[in-house]
């Protein structure tokens, strides 16, 4: 939703970041390589304790707060080419920027304009994620692949709420995000500007990652059946099992569709959301039936689990591509109502703004030739400030072409 989310970034950044993040190590091990090109091998090294069923015991609060607190983008930026780590002088500069960030935080606040952050610069310097040029690792540049032709086409003719310039009149115009439905699959697994919280619960057979905004996931461990093929739903179906200690799950019956077409039930939720730092503006990337990831949770640490999505769209993406996280534990991480359908007026008031709107121009009361707030939303607007060649201050570039593939990269 666009007025909502913007209003309820002032409450979730009062709650959310005024709870303390862990000051104490992450104790993660996948070190930074000599070559800052190269990506090694999951850790495997740390065996977690076991549960009484005999499974690893995952259980716990995982927010993913810091990676967009550090400004690791999910796309990487330009001015690394191919290197997935900072140099020295970068994570100084990261964590020199962590500090200050920290160091502006104010307990009391200030209404809800609450600035910084508490806790992100004991993680910048701990981690060894946060030596990351960016969570996507494959492709090598760090760069989505281009939409196939069929797939841009639905991309450029998507709607819903961030898409400049367009005019409303049915709840079809929306993605599921506006309508407080669904974030959509992978899309809520990746990191937001708020409400970042993540809880895994298990019991015997079962894991269950339940998650601060709009979805939780029940996965069965072991062996189960998969879903017939129609059966579809926001989140999939998931399925786990153990692969040692990493534990492996594989989704699919991904609620499919696009965001051009007018029947509402035919609608799909982008698989990447813009709401997460650097990835394709608009809301309206398709998803196909044949869309399908491969998660991988392995903890390298007491206190961290690394995170691997791989996410395979062939009738979408012209191949495949794989993101990287790390889930940093704080089990004082609270969780509040995600209140979103309460109130949800966003909906109703752009369709009857849009049609007055429209009905001024046609009485020649109104001109065609408005800024409607949204042209902002077309052109990247998350920046790594340590990046080589990022901008430090001054407007932003100018707005990307929906057109072909460059609009897949959200350049």
């Amino acid at each position: 939703m666009v007025f909502r989310k913007s209003a309820l970034w002032g409450f979730a950044a009062a709650t959310a970041v005024a709870v303390a993040l862990m000051t104490s190590s992450v104790a993660s091990a996948q070190a930074r390589p000599a070559d800052l090109t190269e990506l090694p091998p999951t850790p495997t090294d740390y065996t977690p304790k076991k549960l009484p069923w005999g499974d690893y015991d995952f259980t716990g609060s995982w927010p993913i707060e810091n990676m967009p607190a550090t400004r690791i983008l999910f796309q990487r930026p330009t001015g690394y080419g191919d290197r997935i780590w900072l140099t020295d002088e970068e994570h100084a500069k990261r964590v020199a920027n962590a500090e200050r960030g920290d160091a502006a935080f104010s307990a009391e606040g200030e209404g809800l304009n609450v600035t910084g952050t508490e806790g992100v610069a004991e993680w910048a310097r701990t981690s060894d994620f946060a030596w990351r040029t960016s969570m996507l690792v494959s492709p090598k540049d760090g760069q989505l692949p281009a939409l196939t032709p069929q797939a841009a086409a639905l991309y450029k003719a998507g709607r819903s709420g961030w898409v400049p310039y367009q005019q409303f009149d049915w709840v079809d115009d929306f993605d599921s995000w506006d309508r407080c439905i669904s974030r959509g699959f992978p899309a809520s697994m990746f990191p937001f500007r708020y409400n970042w919280g993540q809880r895994i619960f298990q019991s015997p057979g079962y894991v269950v990652i339940m998650l601060e905004m709009l979805g939780t996931r029940v996965i069965p461990i072991g062996d189960s059946p998969p879903w017939p093929g129609q059966v579809e739903t926001w989140m999939g179906n998931s399925r786990g099992r153990w692969e040692g200690k990493t534990l492996v799950i594989e989704t699919t019956n991904i609620k499919s569709g696009d965001s051009a077409t007018h029947d509402p039930q035919k609608r799909a939720a982008s698989p990447l959301n813009m709401a997460t730092q650097h990835v394709p503006p608009f809301n309206t990337i398709p998803t196909s039936t044949k869309a399908k990831t491969v998660e991988k949770l392995t903890m390298i640490g007491p206190n961290a689990i690394l995170y691997e999505i791989t996410y395979d769209d062939p009738e979408v993406f012209t191949a495949p591509w794989t993101a990287q996280l790390e889930w940093s534990r704080d089990d004082n991480y609270q969780f509040f109502e995600y209140a979103c359908h309460e109130g949800n007026v966003m909906i109703s008031n752009y369709i009857k703004s849009s049609r007055a709107h429209r009905e001024q121009i046609a009485a020649g009361t109104a001109s065609a030739k408005v800024d409607d707030g949204r042209a902002r939303f077309a052109q990247q607007f998350d920046f790594d400030p340590v990046a080589p060649g990022a901008p430090q201050m001054g407007p932003p570039p100018p707005p990307p072409s929906r057109d072909g593939e460059g609009a897949a990269e959200g350049e």
